[in-house]
């Protein structure tokens, strides 16, 4: 499954054609993240370019933090014509294929984040997320449209199958399954470990480094929970506002839920 995510964007013409092209090399999810109009949705422009997805439109998803748009997500790209903090970003052409297959397995969701119109990317939203991608163009003119680098991205991706063979293998973990994982490997390493500020500054910004970045399934995170426990962590995800597995969560809500009406005589 895919997941475009749009950065503070701006304009509504922009977003109604992003929201065609994702039908159009689909399935794949619309998210906005902090949009600079509140009415956005509803603009003349929003609903004339997005003519003949209307069917979509109920479907968008609304976050306020790039955080909470990669929550679910167990890997994220993004695009920019900008160099970040140095990190080094790949040519999409290279990495397409084994995107591609990401994308097509049902076990993943893929988050593709591109910048707000005028800024792109800032350096706090590329550090993000797993890998940083630009799309080659002349050299006399490096500047894409925001609804065309959706386009050529979701081009690249989309297979015309509807359906991918999965391969055996473990769970990704998702976003925020990883959050949970960075705030107790900092909680035992930076807090208790570090014997300097300064290393544990140093200790901090290495996992955000390498655990933001490395693929990561959930077997991988459960064998970091178990010797962070040995170390003396307590740290739950209740208490960060997580949900790593919100599937399993809901189902044990629910049947507390229905225990509790049994117990009450209310289902009889």
């Amino acid at each position: 499954m895919k997941r475009v995510v749009l950065l503070r964007p701006e304009g509504p013409r922009n977003v109604g054609m992003v929201l065609r092209i994702t039908q159009n090399f689909g399935p794949c999810e619309l998210a906005l993240v902090a949009p600079e109009r509140p009415s956005m949705l509803v603009h003349p422009e929003f609903m004339q370019m997005s003519h003949g997805a209307e069917d979509a439109r109920a479907g968008i998803l609304i976050f306020d933090t790039l955080a909470e748009a990669l929550a679910d997500c167990t890997a994220s790209v993004g695009f920019t014509a900008r160099v970040r903090d140095k990190r080094k970003r790949r040519d999409w052409r290279t990495v397409q294929e084994q995107w591609t297959e990401v994308s097509g397995d049902p076990e993943h969701r893929l988050a593709l984040a591109f910048g707000n119109e005028v800024t792109g990317l800032t350096t706090e939203e590329a550090n993000q997320l797993q890998e940083l991608v630009h799309i080659r163009t002349a050299k006399e003119h490096t500047s894409l449209n925001l609804a065309v680098t959706v386009g050529v991205a979701l081009a690249g991706l989309f297979t015309g199958r509807r359906v991918h063979q999965h391969e055996p293998g473990g769970k990704m973990l998702n976003g925020a399954g990883r959050e949970f994982l960075k705030s107790r490997l900092k909680e035992v390493f930076a807090a208790r470990v570090a014997r300097t500020p300064s290393a544990a500054k140093d200790i901090t910004e290495a996992i955000e480094r390498v655990f933001s970045r490395a693929p990561l399934e959930n077997r991988d995170a459960r064998a970091w929970h178990l010797m962070l426990k040995a170390l003396g962590s307590e740290l739950s995800p209740t208490e960060l506002g997580l949900t790593p597995n919100p599937t399993k969560d809901g189902r044990r809500l629910d049947a507390l839920e229905r225990a509790r009406k049994k117990d009450c005589g209310e289902g009889s």
